[in-house]
């Protein structure tokens, strides 16, 4: 077993919309998508992100691309204009997102 940052096995790419934060997760090999569908849970992430996410968080599966786009609400301060947040567009929770430690067997690498 190791660890290694998310990044190791996908790459993200996030967005926003008011103090709605998504950020997309995509498996750098197929064959790890399934894996990290199993380790990248709700709970996980909202474990993950602490009190920077102040709401709901929903995970939406695209098989078709083995991916996840994961939507935190309430995330980003009230949003670009009404939040005094150093990111308030939230470009930077797919490099935090990435920065993830996951623990991998032989099911991954």
């Amino acid at each position: 077993m190791a660890w290694v940052y998310l990044n190791t096995l996908a790459h993200g790419r996030s967005g926003d919309k008011g103090d709605t934060s998504n950020v997309c997760v995509f498996a750098r090999d197929p064959k790890n998508y399934e894996f990290l569908k199993q380790v990248l849970t709700v709970e996980r992430v909202k474990a993950y992100f602490g009190d920077m996410v102040k709401g709901e968080i929903v995970r939406y599966d695209v098989d078709t691309l083995c991916g996840m786009n994961f939507v935190m609400k309430h995330a980003l301060g009230g949003g670009a204009t009404h939040s005094l947040r150093l990111d308030s567009l939230g470009k930077s929770m797919g490099s935090a997102f990435m920065r993830m430690k996951i623990e991998v067997g032989d099911e991954a690498q």
